[in-house]
């Protein structure tokens, strides 16, 4: 069951043109196509499916900084700043709370990996402490385990994903920018070397600019013009808990589980020790670029050959542009739930904060997370083909850092001054 999401009213008309068109009505592209509109820059967001079905409503919500690689930390903490002003600037309820984000460790080596980040981030002067197994037991009360410690950054926070995509693409729409859901984007039409348009199942829009920012599509719609993004698929199953007495608002992250409030009273829970990897061509084309990833990882995942890894195979990796493309076959990615992580998830906070006994599961759900082989994602132009910028391969964290990168990725179409430093996220160092 996926994630109930309020409807936006979209429409039902593609434009002829437009400055600039936006592949995927997921949040990183909303918050582009509004950034775009408050400038008066007219953008027409075009979406194979409905608006953030897909992995911008079924992530965990987190905001955070914590444990997010270095060069990635301006990123976030830019987005701290614009989630805080967000409800206001849309007109409505995304759902943010700066709550804090705790992350615990059962053994010392697992806090020396937390110590280890604080030490090689203090030049970025993070409000995060180490907390001694004491100081995790007053922060989060009722507990029932002995931790080695922990790490605690009160800055960090939640948002809720049901809310704030939607809440987003309203407030675009009322500035100008056109929506139009339920069409798929065949290819891009390029004209003397550079994009000129795209082609849509209902036809093509002529524009200057696109921006592709397809999450766990833009690989596939890339393959078809020969420009090699490499991003692997992770499936994270999540559930949703009824209303419930929880321990905390702090959002809390174990090595074999994680948990939040949700703004209805109950929690969301994952196993945070354990993703779905399922086996593709992709990973016979590119896995060796994931060595280092695997390396450290390889006891988080949960690798296997199934439904996914089928479903993948089935589709076409280059069509014409006459031909219904792998976007039209599949509208949204909606993988079956591990529902024995889930359990395991449970199962282990139930240790951890009895509290949790008392849980009820109200939804389960899972989503596809795209990631590149060094967990950033690529924001920037694509030199070889001019017209072309990509905001994907968000590796898990892209809607906390939501209303950042769709700010950068719409400074560096309209060639204002970006948010922050954007080479840490360029095409080129991934080929």
């Amino acid at each position: 069951m996926a994630p109930r999401i309020d409807p936006v009213s979209t429409s039902a008309i593609l434009p002829a043109q437009s400055p600039v068109v936006i592949i995927g009505g997921g949040i990183i592209g909303l918050v582009a196509a509004l950034s775009l509109a408050e400038r008066n820059i007219p953008v027409v967001v075009i979406e194979k499916g409905k608006l953030a079905a897909e992995q911008s409503s079924r992530n965990l919500g987190w905001v955070r900084k914590t444990s997010r690689l270095p060069e990635d930390i301006p990123l976030a903490q830019a987005a701290d700043r614009l989630w805080a002003t967000m409800a206001e600037r849309v007109g409505g309820d995304v759902g943010y709370r700066q709550a804090g984000i705790m992350f615990v460790a059962r053994q010392a080596e697992q806090m020396a990996t937390h110590e280890h980040w604080f030490e090689h981030v203090k030049h970025l002067q993070l409000d995060s402490t180490l907390l001694s197994s004491a100081e995790v037991a007053r922060r989060v009360p009722g507990g029932n385990s002995t931790w080695a410690g922990g790490i605690f950054t009160p800055s960090d926070g939640r948002a809720e994903p049901t809310k704030a995509a939607n809440a987003i693409a309203k407030a675009a729409q009322r500035l100008g920018a056109v929506i139009v859901e339920n069409c798929a984007v065949r290819s891009l039409v390029t004209s003397a070397g550079r994009v000129s348009g795209v082609l849509t199942e209902q036809g093509e829009i002529k524009c200057e600019q696109v921006l592709l920012a397809a999450g766990a599509w833009s690989r596939r719609f890339l393959m078809n013009h020969h420009i090699d993004l490499p991003t692997l698929p992770l499936i994270c199953s999540v559930l949703q808990t009824k209303p419930l007495n929880g321990p905390t608002d702090v959002a809390v992250g174990a090595p074999d589980f994680s948990f939040r409030r949700h703004h209805t009273g109950g929690f969301i829970i994952t196993q945070r020790g354990a993703l779905d990897a399922p086996l593709t061509l992709d990973h016979m084309l590119i896995g060796l670029r994931y060595r280092q990833q695997l390396k450290q990882g390889r006891g988080n995942l949960r690798i296997g050959f199934g439904r996914y890894s089928f479903q993948d195979l089935r589709l076409a990796r280059h069509w014409k542009e006459n031909q219904r493309s792998p976007f039209e076959q599949i509208r949204t990615l909606d993988p079956h739930v591990n529902t024995g992580l889930n359990q395991e998830a449970l199962k282990n906070l139930i240790k951890a904060w009895p509290a949790f006994k008392a849980a009820e599961i109200a939804q389960e759900w899972a989503g596809v997370i795209d990631v590149t082989p060094d967990s950033n994602p690529v924001i920037g132009p694509v030199n070889t083909l001019p017209g072309l910028v990509l905001a994907t391969g968000f590796s898990g964290h892209g809607f906390g850092t939501s209303p950042a990168a769709g700010q950068l990725a719409a400074d560096i179409l309209s060639g204002q001054s970006p948010l922050v430093d954007p080479s840490p996220y360029r095409f080129e160092r991934l080929n």
